[in-house]
């Protein structure tokens, strides 16, 4: 039966933290419930083996700065602890005393530090920019606004945890080709400067025109071990160029623009942008935020440059009466499954509602076509790797085969 450990307050205020044996998360937590105390997490641990392995990496290798998963726990414990109906100051120390790692503590000292000082929550938050993004601390502003905090801290959390594993599904998505294409690069290059050179001394014996692709083969394996520091150099100043090139907004710009015309790329690029702005503004209208205000905001989320400029006219029609929909449809970057949704989320008053639909429906179909890619991918890397080996076992035969007749 797994194990959680959890941490709870009790009705006196008393900060508790323990472990419990429970078929799921959920009968733990109901159990510290039924037990008359507030859960503020539970959280499965893992084998004894494992969770020592970990605690000794934590130890050598501890974190130093505060993780995107971080804020999301941080926020959804803040708003149980609000929820609960304890005062911000009382739920900020109550964060100060659970923390056990040594970034987010700090970060909730300054905070209470800054509360306790007189500052509202958004205020002592904005200190910590690097920390707190533009959308997060314009969702607290109107949190305390509308005088609930709790609700807003809630739902802020949510959008967090979506946004987190949309994250990891990409990372670890990503995962395997990246270890398939290094194995590709390592295999390819053991080839070149071990095996191949082993076959040079007996062609040079011969005195005999090698065949060309023997030759290129043979020229490469050289010119990769003698000149490998070059390789390296080439390789950097590439790196080095191509991200100087994207420092140009006018560049960087154009890039963005093809990058959504290539096929299946673009079209995954599309799906994670539309999914990460329908969320982003329908949690920030959901939460008060007014929408000429959440447009701007969500202009600064969006990673791709073309997209985040038709934010621009987004909100030039906004501030003309005109609906968000037009614009979008106008700019042709825009789905037009979303545009229609956002439309009819316009004229039903319902448009908060159907923004997070869209993101629901384009996050699965991300998902779709991230598996989609894979599917295509990998046999392309090992057809691509076993076409190059094929290349260089051939160029090989080839003179070996020249040589025999040679002899003959």
């Amino acid at each position: 039966m797994p194990r959680f450990h959890y941490k709870a307050v009790a009705a006196n205020g008393e900060i508790l933290e323990g472990e419990m044996d429970a078929p799921s998360q959920t009968i733990a937590i109901d159990r510290i419930q039924s037990a008359g105390h507030l859960p503020i997490s539970a959280e499965e641990r893992s084998s004894p083996f494992k969770s020592t392995g970990d605690s000794l990496f934590a130890t050598l290798f501890p974190r130093k700065r505060v993780t995107f998963r971080d804020i999301g726990i941080l926020t959804r414990e803040l708003a149980t602890l609000l929820h609960a109906g304890l005062p911000l100051d009382n739920a900020l120390r109550t964060l100060e005393e659970l923390s056990d790692k040594a970034p987010i503590k700090s970060q909730v000292q300054d905070i209470h530090a800054r509360v306790q000082g007189g500052a509202p929550l958004s205020d002592a938050m904005e200190a910590q920019r690097d920390v707190f993004s533009h959308l997060y601390l314009n969702t607290i502003r109107a949190g305390e606004a509308s005088g609930a905090l709790d609700i807003v801290l809630a739902r802020l959390a949510d959008y967090l945890d979506r946004s987190a594993d949309l994250r990891s599904s990409v990372k670890s998505a990503l995962i395997y080709p990246s270890i398939l294409v290094v194995v590709a690069i390592i295999s390819v290059l053991a080839l070149l400067i071990f095996v191949v050179p082993q076959f040079v001394p007996l062609f040079e014996d011969v005195g005999q025109a090698l065949p060309v692709l023997t030759q290129i083969v043979f020229g490469t394996a050289e010119f990769i071990r003698q000149y490998w520091w070059a390789v390296l150099g080439i390789i950097a100043a590439v790196i080095w160029v191509g991200h100087k090139q994207l420092e140009d907004p006018n560049k960087r710009l154009r890039w963005h623009t093809w990058s959504l015309r290539v096929p299946l790329f673009g079209e995954l690029i599309t799906k994670l942008e539309v999914a990460r702005f329908a969320r982003t503004l329908g949690t920030l209208l959901i939460n008060g935020v007014p929408l000429l205000t959440g447009v701007s905001i969500v202009r600064e989320v969006l990673t791709n440059r073309t997209l985040a400029n038709v934010m621009d006219e987004v909100s030039a029609s906004l501030e003309q009466g005109r609906s968000l929909a037009e614009p979008l449809m106008k700019s042709g970057h825009f789905p037009q499954l979303a545009v229609r949704l956002i439309q009819v989320g316009e004229e039903t008053g319902q448009l908060e509602a159907m923004l997070l639909k869209i993101a629901d429906v384009y996050d699965n179909e991300s998902q779709t076509t991230i598996k989609r890619l894979l599917t295509l991918l990998e046999p392309v890397l090992i057809l691509g790797v076993g076409a190059v080996i094929a290349v260089i076992i051939i160029s090989i035969l080839i003179a070996m085969l020249g040589l025999n007749e040679l002899v003959i």
